[in-house]
């Protein structure tokens, strides 16, 4: 195991300049060319490219979550949870094609307004506090508690509080300086995140492979994880029965099989990827064209996450299993998945070492900017402007704007010193998988049947709204000792406490398919097409043959995996 050397600072200390430098430039352009309206600040109103939007897309999503998170459900789960990555491509597809043509057709700045043009001023106000909370205390406070624990247990644990300070300033430097900032730095991060990301899973092979006798060798080290842990090499799990592990029912209530593809797997990914402000605000200010390019570009580059945020795990698994990493995955005597990723990058050589640093904090940062701008946009244009002072101007709105931003990362550091959401126990990925899964089949039911179907109705969406948050707290919580552990809705597992859950992925189903039901039988009371109804254009979808191109190389790479891996 190696220390940090003087050459592992310097290559951090590199990134750091190079980073703030840049945002530095970028942020006199942009106030030199007089264009730093509240639009710009919040929009990057037409000045981000293409590769532009979908390297931003990618920094921001790719976070501790994914590194510290998925890469610890690698290690207990295994390529199973590269669903998550590999869905996500094609979730991107539907929504370069069907979503952002009617946002940009009606001028959709955020996702409230979306909501106020659609239906009305309460679902737009209900939405706003919603997406507010949930992106303060959920992910926000998350992605620093994560980062905090993954760069801390590299450096010295001790450094925890120091470490997630230095964090949210840093985050907050970018921040400040407006989306466009924010975007174009974020290209630089996403080729440290990359490079550092295939460095540290490059490691990972070799350690696999020199464990096992057979050199510094990546390749061998990949073969020898499929043949000493094939488990961890199947992408659908089967559903447990009466002689499975408690160990593999745990793995089963994170990743259920087959019917997660029936069910939440879908509404998390395009809930996400399309009704989401901290995703869609990169595209929101740009052409179509751009922005439909930026976002497959984006779908394309997920196909390559797993490489980077999930196989350390697995190799992490395997090395521990045969006796390696043992002080590392339990520091403190007490094994914990979440380690993973942290105990891969302790043996990277000097130099990697610190590259390796920078690319986890470029994709912690770059996630931490990227949401406390959604924050700020949507409380400044959604609730501040609308509710607050209404005849307030552009350069008010951007002072508001960094307040909230500053405000945010302030509750942020709060939440995250002690860790008052026990976001730890939870398990960082699942953590946010599950609070996000909540509001997620209220919220997608309302965004699809409002694009696509003239009949749905204000009164409905909020029924909707409501009827999702119940039913996924009802179904998460209460089904089980309500209705009984196994009904032809679902089937009830027991779960590490000893107690009776449905898998959240199917909660989330369930909730959806009940929101769906109730919305559009409400709708149907009411006029055969809504007056606040979207007009819809079929040549909105046509795509070019360059970006049909892109669309199938994506379908058939995902196809192929899935044939190999299933």
């Amino acid at each position: 195991m190696n220390s940090f050397s003087a050459i592992d600072y310097g290559v951090f200390i590199f990134y750091f300049i190079l980073i703030s430098g840049y945002g530095y430039w970028i942020y006199s352009r942009k106030k030199n060319k007089s264009v730093s309206g509240s639009h710009d600040f919040f929009l990057a109103e037409g000045s981000l490219t293409w590769w532009a939007i979908g390297a931003s897309l990618i920094a921001s999503n790719i976070s501790a979550e994914q590194f510290i998170g998925m890469s610890g459900q690698g290690f207990t789960v295994g390529i199973a949870v590269a669903a998550y990555e590999w869905l996500a491509a094609i979730a991107l597809i539907i929504v370069a094609v069907w979503f952002i043509p009617i946002y940009l057709k009606n001028k959709i700045f955020t996702m409230p307004q979306f909501l106020q043009t659609r239906y009305n001023e309460t679902v737009s106000l209900i939405m706003a506090i919603f997406w507010l909370f949930l992106y303060i205390f959920v992910n926000l406070t998350s992605i620093l508690y994560l980062g905090a624990i993954a760069i801390s247990s590299m450096v010295n644990p001790d450094y925890f509080g120091i470490v997630m300070l230095g964090l949210a300033v840093f985050a907050l430097i970018i921040t400040l300086g407006g989306m466009k900032v924010i975007g174009y730095t974020d290209v630089i991060q996403v080729v440290v995140l990359i490079i550092g990301g295939l460095a540290t899973t490059y490691i990972a092979l070799t350690m696999v492979s020199d464990h096992f006798g057979m050199g510094k060798d990546a390749i061998a080290g990949f073969k020898m994880l499929m043949k000493d842990s094939p488990d961890h090499f199947k992408m659908i799990l089967a559903k447990p029965d009466a002689n499975s592990s408690q160990e593999y029912v745990n793995k089963y209530l994170a990743l259920p099989g087959i019917a997660m593809y029936f069910a939440g797997q879908w509404i998390v990914n395009l809930n996400y990827w399309g009704c989401n402000q901290y995703i869609t605000q990169r595209a929101l200010g740009a052409d179509l064209k751009t922005a439909r390019t930026g976002i497959l570009f984006a779908g394309f580059l997920k196909l390559g996450m797993p490489i980077i945020v999930m196989l350390p795990g697995i190799a992490a698994y395997v090395l521990h299993k045969n006796g390696a990493l043992q002080a590392e995955m339990a520091p403190n005597g007490k094994l914990v998945a979440d380690n993973a990723y942290s105990a891969i990058l302790t043996f990277l050589p000097t130099g990697l070492k610190g590259l390796s640093l920078a690319a986890l904090t470029a994709a912690i940062v770059a996630s931490l900017a990227g949401k406390a701008n959604s924050i700020s946009t949507i409380f400044t244009l959604d609730i501040y402007k609308k509710y607050i002072n209404k005849t307030a101007d552009d350069k008010k709105l951007v002072v508001v704007g960094r307040i909230a931003i500053l405000v945010a990362i302030i509750i942020s550091i709060a939440l995250t010193w002690k860790d008052l959401l026990g976001i730890g126990g939870e398990g960082g990925f699942t953590f946010i998988q599950k609070y996000t899964g909540f509001i997620s089949p209220g919220v997608f039911a309302m965004f699809i049947l409002g694009m696509f179907w003239k009949r749905t109705t204000g009164a409905a969406a909020i029924a909707g709204l409501l009827t999702g948050f119940i039913l996924s707290v009802v179904f998460n919580n209460y089904a089980p000792s309500w209705f009984g552990h196994e009904t032809f809705l679902y089937t009830a597992f027991i779960n590490k406490d000893g107690v009776y859950e449905i898998p959240f992925l199917i909660c989330m189903g369930l909730s959806f398919g009940f929101t769906m039901l109730v919305m559009v039988v409400m709708s149907l009371a009411g006029p055969k097409v809504n007056p606040k109804a979207f007009e819809i254009d079929k040549s909105m979808f046509k795509v070019p043959a360059s970006t049909m191109a892109l669309i199938v190389i994506t379908l058939l790479v995902i196809t192929l995996i899935y044939v190999r891996f299933w």
